[in-house]
Parts: C-alpha cells; sequence; structure tokens
C-alpha cells in the first residue's frame, strides 16, 4: 500500500473514471485521505494482514499513488508484472525503488514491462483492469479506454497458464466501466458482480460455474457504492476476510452479508474521502504481494 504525500482530485483521471467526483468535502483533502489510509492499515494490520506501507514522494505529483494496484501485480513464482496507464501522471507512480524494497522480503525471479504499450496508446491497468482468478487460472477484464484487447493478449503472452476472459460492462449512463475490480471481485469460493451492467453474461456465468464459484449479484447503487471494489485476503492465521469500504458494508443487504460471511469474515474502513475524489475504494489501494518470501 501507498500512503499518499499529496492525495487530490486528478483531473487527468477523470476523464474516463465516472466514479470520480470533484466536490468541495474537504479543505484538506489530503489530511483527510491520510486519516481514512492510516486508519484502514491499522484495520487489515488488527485482523492479522501483514501490511507492507510506502511513502509516496511530494515529487512528482502523483495524486492518485494510493491505487498502487493498477501498476504493479506480484505473482507466486516470483514474477511482478509492470502495467501501461492510460493517464500520464500515473505513469510517474511506477517506483524502482518500491520494488527494490519489496525485493528485500520477497524472492522476485523475473520482472515483466508491459508499460512500453503507452507509447501506442495501449492501455492495461494491474488488477484494475484484470480481475485474476490465481486458483483456477482465469482473467476476466471489462473493455474500456484503459483496457484494451492489444494489452490483454500481450499480457497474455507473458502469463499463458491464464484463460482470459474479456467482456463489455457498462454503468447505468450506457458508458463503459473504466476498471473491471469495480463491477467484480473474484474469491476462492466465490464472485461478487454486478450483473446489470453485463452486456451478456452466459460466458461470465459459465466459467464461473466451471470455477466452482458461488455468485453473489450487486445492483447498480451498490456497484456506485464500491460493493464490487472488495478483496478476499487471508491473514497470517489463515483466516479468510473481505475487505471493503464502509460504503460498501452499508450498501448489501442482509442476504449478501449472510452469503459473504460463509467465505471469510467482513472487515471494512471508512473511505469516504478517497471514495469520492479517487473513484477508487479499498481493492484499488492494495496490491496484494504473492512473491515467496525470503
Amino acid at each position: 500500500m501507498v500512503r499518499p504525500s499529496d492525495f487530490s482530485f486528478n483531473r487527468q483521471a477523470a476523464e474516463t473514471n465516472a466514479f470520480m467526483e470533484d466536490i468541495e468535502t474537504s479543505k484538506d483533502p489530503q489530511k483527510n485521505a491520510l486519516q481514512n489510509f492510516d486508519t484502514f492499515v491499522d484495520l487489515l494490520r488488527s485482523n492479522g494482514i501483514e501490511v507492507h506501507v510506502f511513502e509516496d514522494t511530494p515529487e512528482p505529483f502523483t495524486p492518485d499513488s494510493i491505487f498502487p494496484n493498477n501498476w504493479v501485480s506480484f505473482h507466486a513464482d516470483g514474477t511482478i508484472c509492470l502495467y501501461p496507464m492510460e493517464v500520464e501522471n500515473r505513469r510517474l507512480e511506477r517506483r524502482p525503488e518500491i520494488i527494490h524494497q519489496i525485493s528485500q522480503n520477497f524472492n522476485i525471479s523475473q520482472i515483466l514491462d508491459l508499460s512500453p504499450l503507452e507509447k501506442g496508446g495501449c492501455f492495461l491497468e494491474g488488477t484494475g483492469s484484470l480481475v485474476l482468478d490465481r486458483i483456477n487460472k482465469k482473467a476476466y477484464a471489462c473493455l474500456s479506454a484503459r483496457t484494451h484487447e492489444l494489452g490483454i493478449e500481450e499480457w497474455n503472452k507473458l502469463f499463458p497458464e491464464y484463460e482470459v476472459i474479456s467482456f463489455e460492462a457498462v454503468d447505468r449512463n450506457g458508458l463503459p466501466i473504466y476498471h473491471t475490480n469495480v463491477l467484480m471481485s473474484v474469491g476462492e469460493r466465490h464472485v461478487v458482480i454486478c450483473a446489470d451492467s453485463l452486456k451478456e453474461t452466459k460466458t461470465l456465468f459459465k466459467s464461473f460455474e466451471q470455477a466452482q464459484k458461488e455468485v453473489i449479484t450487486i445492483s447498480y447503487d451498490q456497484m456506485e457504492s464500491f460493493a464490487g471494489n472488495m478483496l478476499q485476503l487471508e491473514s497470517m492465521k489463515g483466516e479468510k476476510l473481505n475487505v471493503m469500504s464502509s460504503k460498501a458494508f452499508n450498501s448489501l443487504n442482509e442476504d449478501q452479508k449472510m452469503r459473504l460471511t460463509k467465505h471469510g469474515k467482513i472487515v471494512y474502513s471508512e473511505l469516504d474521502l478517497i471514495e469520492t475524489l479517487g473513484g477508487g475504494s479499498a481493492r484499488c489501494m492494495m496490491a496484494e504481494i504473492h512473491l515467496p518470501k525470503k
């Protein structure tokens, strides 16, 4: 996780992220975002999650640095993958020193870099664009301005063990949803998804059935409350946790909460300011490290 140094509304990113709102909720968004961030980290640690926090740098200006999962992914074979980002100031978030610090505690076998695709206007924004079922080796990708077919194909060449299922999904206004991980989340034995947003459901639901996943559907209202932007984690004691924001939790009905609880304890934290100004929530803030430990 990256602790922000200058969190604010990113006008460059807002062009393709309909979840962002530039509202005067706070005279000091950085102070409030830090409070949200630190409380969230404390909550994760108190639930037995090992959290590595990296401080953002004042320069260069990276207002979305709090969302590291878009520029990097970590894999169990020691692979790190870097991704091509649509928004120019977000490309500056890729910091070699973070990779170096991670290498002190984890074994890295190779670093694969897809970022040169940016030069050709091709984008694929990490586990924002790709929702990975690491157990069944499936990658789900909602096509958008930030998730291109060519980027998916190039990623699949590097990770041929994955079956990629790409699809189209739109918000309630008919606009493509910018990132896959706001409309769906894949856990070990379940999927949370806004089925109403899908242009075609058969392919996806067949894939979920093959992977023996329980499907928990959410509405547009719940997706807009970031209920799709949750992440299943495992504590150091092996306990499964479903991590989300307070807004996401409060949007769920009792049946959904009960079904989710079968797949792990629900853990939630207030991230309102980060969600409103940043257009991302709990899952976006966590780049899970699957690398082998030293």
